[in-house]
């Protein structure tokens, strides 16, 4: 059974939990621009949590393919506002913020978030572990190879799954060298992969039990599902459920998403299925 300690309040992950999707950020792949106004980013943060989610994550670095470089004190200057407007309205709301950069996470930390979510597993700043040791909260590591600006073209794998897991492992392994407690692992759908590549790796997503992290997956209505059957990102909703099911019978204990009630009844009825 895993556990994290978000703020001295401990979550069991025995039942898979949701994290709601809050981007604050003009060029996101599917939500880019709509949480711009605080009001509408505190809305939507009460609906998540109405529906069930119990991380709210958010994140003012697009890292869609392509994506626009951001400076640092930009990226600050977007997540601090909307983290301690959220706090204000849901004091006990669970923040985690979706940085690559130490100063950003540690400032997001200190406003009131409890747990980093970061698309480079330490890989991008050199600083990151040596913070997220002090501080002590909870950091997602996800595997990508490159940066967001590069990493379409770094799909060239000996071997796919086993590149990822010795990448993780190792990343594992120095984040636990560096005294953090709580590490959660993430496969990076969509980084630095191929839609065929994310498909082998979803179909294959139980080796990464071997490496005994709880295990974030993230695929709401990303390209995997809406360039598979020929839609738009915006009607990928029953597509990413799909994916969703399989996600949970492959071992994943939190769903990254943008739509949490149907993620809630995703693993409602997972829970019912495998309960017997």
């Amino acid at each position: 059974m895993y556990t994290l300690n978000c703020r001295g309040r401990l979550l069991d992950l025995s039942r898979p939990k949701v994290m709601g999707i809050l981007n604050v950020t003009p060029d996101s792949f599917y939500d880019g621009g709509a949480h711009q106004e605080m009001r509408e980013l505190v809305a939507k943060a009460a609906k998540m949590l109405a529906e069930g989610a119990t991380f709210l994550d958010v994140g003012g670095y697009s890292s869609r393919p392509g994506a626009s470089e951001v400076s640092e004190a930009e990226e600050i200057d977007r997540v601090l506002p909307a983290i301690t407007a959220i706090l204000e309205e849901f004091p006990e709301a669970c923040i985690s913020v979706d940085t690559f950069r130490s100063k950003v996470a540690r400032q997001a930390i200190e406003a009131g978030a409890c747990m980093v979510n970061d698309i480079s597993a330490g890989t991008l700043d050199d600083s990151m572990l040596f913070v997220m040791a002090e501080l002590q909260v909870p950091y997602v590591m996800m595997h990508i190879k490159g940066t967001p600006q590069t990493m379409a073209q770094e799909t060239d794998y000996e071997h796919l799954l086993t590149d990822i897991v010795y990448h993780l492992s190792e990343r594992l392994a120095t984040a636990r060298a560096a005294g953090i407690n709580d590490v959660i692992i993430d496969p990076g759908f969509g980084f630095a992969k191929t839609r065929e590549q994310n498909f082998t790796l979803l179909n294959s997503l139980e080796v990464l039990q071997e490496l005994e992290a709880p295990m974030l997956v993230g695929v709401s209505r990303k390209s995997m599902v809406y360039k598979t059957l020929g839609i738009s990102a915006e009607a990928a909703l029953n597509g990413t459920t799909a994916l969703h099911s399989w996600a949970l019978q492959k071992g994943a204990h939190i769903l990254r998403v943008h739509d949490v009630a149907p993620a809630m009844e995703c693993i409602q009825l997972f829970e019912r299925l495998t309960s017997g």
